[in-house]
Parts: C-alpha cells; sequence; structure tokens
C-alpha cells in the first residue's frame, strides 16, 4: 500500500468537561466521518443516559467502548484525512486520575491542541498538561478557546483567556507571539470544520485549518527500530497483537525482532510476521505509525505493555541505573535520596528509586548552582542517579531521545518530568 500523505499524531489536551470529546465528535461529523443516521443514534443514547447535548462526546467514548470489547485493534484513534495529512486524533481524557493515559498519549503526538473552555479559563490542570506535553517533547501546541457560545462569542472573554494562556505559555518555556489561539464553539460547529458566522470579529483558522498549519514530523527512520508496546490482543485467527506506535526506525515482515525486557527480563526473541495499520497490512512500517504486529513464536503470556519491540541486531538495553536532568513540576514537599515514585518511560510504568543528588542547575543557564544537595522542590532542575525497582527499557538522550524521556508520578500527580542523559546496562 502506497503512503499518500504523511502520518500526524494529534492529541487534544485540557481540563475535563473543557468539550475536548465534543470538539473532536463535531470535528469527525462535519468532515463526514459519521453519517447522519450514526449520530441520530448516538443522540438518542445521549438523550436516554440523560446527558442532552453530549453526542458528540459520545462519539469518542463509543470508540473507547468498542475497544474494551476487543472488537478492533485501533478504536481509541480516529483517521481524519485533510489537504496535507493522514491525521491520528488521540483524545486524552482530562480528569486528574488519566494523566498517566494522557501521559501516553502526548508520549505518541507530533502536536496537540490545549483545549481550554472560555467561562472557566486556566485551570490548575492547564499548567500541568502544559509541561507534560513539552517534557514529551511536543514541541507544537495550538490553542482552542472552547465552548464560545457559552459567553454569546464576546471577543472581550476571548481575549481575557488569551492573556491568561499567554503568560503560561511563557512559563513554560512557549512563545505564545508563535501560537495559535482559536475562538470555537465544539458544540455548535464554530470554527471547528467550517468558518464561524457568528464571530466577523474571528480571523484566525479553523481547528481543521489548523491541522494543516502544523508542520510535518521529521521522521526519526535512520534510528534502530523502537516500538513501545501499548496493549496486547488476542486475536481470533491471528493470535497475539501487540499493539503501539513505532518511535524510531523502520519494521518489516520477515525482520528479526527481540522484546525488552518480556516477562523473564532477558528478552524474547521472534520474527515480524504480518504489519496492520487501520486494517490494512503493510509491506513496512515506519517511525510515527500506530500499527498493530503479529510476532511469530511470541504468545501473550511473553509480552506486555511497556515491552519494547527492537530490532534484534541493534536492541535497547535494560538498565540498570541511570543519570537524568529533571524538573521538579509539582511535589507537595521535598524529594531527598531514597524517594521511589512511579516512573512513566514511554508505555511503561516502573517504580525508580533516587540513589544521588548530583547537582542543581540554574534554569536559565544550565550551569550547577549546588553540588549535592538535600533535597529537591518545586522549580528545580537538577542532575539525579535513579535505580529501577524493576526491568525497565530506557535510552540516553543522545542515543534515542524518543525513549529517554519520562514523567514521573506519585499519589495521583505528576511531580516531575526529565531525560536520561547516561545509564549503567544491567548484566
Amino acid at each position: 500500500m502506497a503512503r499518500i500523505k504523511p502520518n500526524m499524531n494529534v492529541v487534544f489536551v485540557g481540563h475535563v468537561d473543557h468539550g475536548k470529546s465534543t470538539a473532536i465528535g463535531r470535528l469527525m461529523y462535519d468532515s463526514g466521518l459519521i453519517p447522519e443516521q450514526e449520530l441520530n443514534k448516538l443522540k438518542e443514547e445521549a438523550q436516554k443516559h440523560g446527558k442532552v447535548g453530549f453526542e458528540f462526546a459520545f462519539v469518542m467514548d463509543r470508540f473507547k467502548e468498542e475497544r474494551e470489547r476487543g472488537v478492533t485493534i485501533d478504536l481509541s484513534y480516529k483517521k481524519l484525512i485533510t489537504q496535507k495529512f493522514e491525521v491520528t486524533i488521540i483524545d486524552a481524557p482530562g480528569h486528574k486520575d488519566f494523566v498517566k493515559n494522557m501521559i501516553t498519549g502526548a508520549s505518541q503526538a507530533d502536536a496537540a491542541f490545549l483545549v481550554v473552555a472560555v467561562q472557566h479559563g486556566v485551570m490548575p490542570q492547564t499548567k500541568e498538561h502544559l509541561w507534560l506535553l513539552r517534557t514529551m517533547g511536543v514541541e507544537q501546541i495550538a490553542v482552542i478557546i472552547n465552548q464560545m457560545d457559552t459567553v454569546k462569542f464576546d471577543e472581550a472573554k476571548f481575549n481575557k483567556v488569551k492573556t491568561d494562556l499567554s503568560t503560561l505559555l511563557k512559563a513554560v518555556g512557549i512563545n505564545p507571539e508563535k501560537t495559535t489561539f482559536i475562538a470555537a464553539s465544539g458544540f455548535k460547529g464554530d470554527n471547528v470544520a467550517k468558518k464561524s458566522t457568528n464571530m466577523a470579529w474571528y480571523k484566525g483558522p479553523t481547528i481543521l485549518e489548523q491541522l494543516d498549519l502544523f508542520t510535518e514530523p521529521q521522521k526519526p527512520i535512520e534510528l534502530p527500530l523502537r516500538m513501545p508496546i501499548q496493549d496486547v490482543y488476542e486475536i481470533t485467527g491471528i493470535g497475539t497483537v501487540p499493539v503501539g506506535k513505532i518511535e524510531t526506525g523502520k519494521m518489516k515482515p520477515g525482520q528479526k525482532v527481540i522484546i525488552l525486557p518480556g516477562r523473564t527480563g532477558k528478552g524474547v526473541e521472534g520474527e515480524v510476521k504480518t504489519i496492520e495499520m487501520h486494517h490494512e497490512q503493510l509491506t513496512e512500517a515506519i517511525a510515527g505509525d500506530n500499527v498493530g504486529i503479529n510476532i511469530r513464536g511470541v504468545g501473550k503470556k511473553d509480552i506486555a505493555r511497556g515491552d519494547v519491540i527492537c530490532d534484534a541486531s541493534n536492541p535497547a538495553l535494560v538498565v540498570e541505573e541511570f543519570t537524568a536532568q529533571i524538573a521538579i513540576i509539582n511535589h507537595p514537599t521535598v524529594i531527598a535520596k531514597g524517594y521511589t515514585p512511579v516512573f512513566h518511560i514511554h508505555t511503561a510504568q516502573v517504580p525508580c528509586q533516587f540513589i544521588e543528588l548530583q547537582k542543581k542547575l540554574d534554569p536559565k543557564t544550565g550551569q550547577a548552582s549546588q553540588e549535592n544537595p538535600d533535597f529537591l522542590k518545586n522549580g528545580d532542575v537538577a542532575i539525579v542517579r535513579i535505580k529501577p525497582m524493576g526491568n525497565l527499557v530506557l535510552e540516553r538522550q543522545k542515543d534515542n531521545p524518543h525513549m529517554a524521556r519520562f514523567a514521573i508520578r506519585d499519589a495521583g500527580a505528576t511531580v516531575a518530568a526529565g531525560v536520561c542523559i547516561d545509564l549503567v546496562a544491567k548484566k
């Protein structure tokens, strides 16, 4: 199958109830991806559940349910063909306890829309979402100021939220001058796929137009094959199918791979039998593709979410310990040696212990401001040594930045984020 257009993974993030799912559902419907009779069914369903007006949100939710029933491989994602791209849309949940799913979503994204409801403005989670997007390497971010219909499409209200958000963007190192702010109503469809007739004052792009204004992601295809596993399915007639996004490199049927760490920690070897994307068999998949694959000699018990499929001739490493540069975003007290939170790295979640705080850095210059500090607190940037309490696959920033980033979570919140700069492999 020839690729007509480049693949672009776009994540929608934002506070719960700010209308993300509705905006996505409306985008799908107005782009002709949801037939009228299907929307009417969803409307009835929404009314039956006492959720009048939730029909567009149900679009994405229905995919999630279907996925849980295991009907097909890729239903958390929905594909939209624009003028320039094949866009895969990832709907990241906004609830606090869903942040870990959001981290996984963000780690797969080339670009992001931050959705902020005009009547609520900046929320505590808005900053956390921005930090996560930055740490996960999402460079391209556009902002949707949503639910404009609730404030009668008032330009002053839009500008107030835009000003508040600009301050926040600056704080995480994003230039607000170069950021697009879209005035939209997901529910009414204003500036989603069609230009609004209610806001003559708004001169910017619609959400659909903005998708094509993002620049095409560079594909790290020259790096060795790395595909973190997102889920493992058993599919009748095919067998075990790990699903995930190829972070780097290329994959072909017949290729020898090793899946690390695997259940034993020593890795599982196999050979790629088939590769499928959006229900089509591929003769080659490349970095950026979300695929399902079948591997000869690998069963469901051998592998799990968080394992990484690697090229057998050039695998990643399972690490004994590693050195990282981290930023403390949101810790209730202080972090000292011995602290053991959960590290979210690609799709893996592994408890890791801080074994040495080497130095604090001045975040503005990157120079050391203090050697061997006793503790770290919010706003600190530091170099630390970390020991995983389980098997963890990781790479150095300079070898493969796509496999070096992580977020640190504790008691339901993201406390820090960082990158691996050096590591010691397990013997």
